[in-house]
């Protein structure tokens, strides 16, 4: 890890905002340990126990961070029960994370993963708290694989199955292309699962490029290249800065204007 130019880098994503002092406390005690560790805030806004918005928010982030990057990632309804907290090696860097699926997208863009079972109470806080194990496990852990702590050392190595959810994927149905969606960002811009490939992929198999987009009860023609030249309060369908289809309002929310959130399906369908 010592190879990161100014020190080695930690991620964090939790659902714990930032009102209270638990993100903070985080950081102290990764910096009591690793005093030169480089720390990135990719988001504290999930939704309590958001777990699937965390795992598509993580796999927007860590293929922009650079190899031996440690992610540590705070979304955890069963914290206190007997689910495991992992470490996992994946794509040239390591996650720490609770057994609940928030690995989903990152597991399956890395069949060759290792996986270990964070058990090793030295590398813990003297106290481990039942409720606030992000201060107490993840993040001391973190900062010993900053420093270049071989994972295998965490834990036992784990061979089964870790915990996933179904990928959200769009369909072929008889109306159009079936697209879901995964993400509301703060500007209110519906983010769905439909990647541009899936979209030329369908076009070219129908041989058509001209199509309209269902959402809600708003129906948009054509996808744009960019915001610039629609009107304000317009809705407008483009490929974002994820890849994916996103639904959006010039100047407004388009969450808020159709009514519409995660799980929503938005219908793309041929012209004419």
């Amino acid at each position: 890890m010592s190879g990161h130019h100014g020190g080695p880098l930690i991620t964090l994503l939790t659902d714990l905002g930032t009102a209270d002092t638990y993100v903070g406390v985080m950081k102290a005690v990764i910096l009591g340990i690793c005093p030169d560790t480089r720390i990135i805030d990719l988001c504290h806004q999930i939704p309590p126990q958001g777990v699937e918005q965390a795992a598509f928010l993580l796999d927007t982030a860590w293929g922009y961070c650079p190899a031996g990057t440690v992610h540590v990632v705070v979304v955890d309804p069963g914290v206190g029960s007997e689910r495991r907290i992992l470490a996992v090696e994946a794509h040239d860097q390591q996650f720490l994370a609770p057994d609940n699926g928030v690995l989903t997208y990152v597991l399956a863009g890395s069949p060759e993963h290792r996986a270990f079972a964070v058990e090793r109470r030295d590398y813990f806080l003297p106290e481990v708290s039942q409720t606030f194990q992000g201060r107490d496990v993840l993040a001391p852990v973190a900062a010993k694989l900053a420093l270049g702590t071989p994972i295998d050392t965490v834990g036992q190595e784990i061979t089964e199955p870790l915990v996933r959810f179904p990928m959200s994927r769009p369909v072929v149905s008889e109306d159009g292309l079936v697209a879901h969606v995964v993400h509301v960002d703060r500007f209110g811009n519906l983010v769905t699962d439909l990647t541009e490939s899936d979209l030329v992929t369908w076009q070219r198999e129908l041989g058509t490029d001209q199509v309209v987009i269902r959402a809600g009860d708003s129906v948009i023609e054509g996808v744009r290249t960019a915001y610039a030249g629609a009107d304000p309060g317009e809705l407008i369908a483009l490929f974002g800065s994820t890849g994916r289809l996103e639904i959006a309002l010039n100047l407004g929310s388009a969450a808020e204007c159709l009514g519409v959130g995660v799980g929503a399906i938005i219908l793309v369908e041929t012209l004419g």
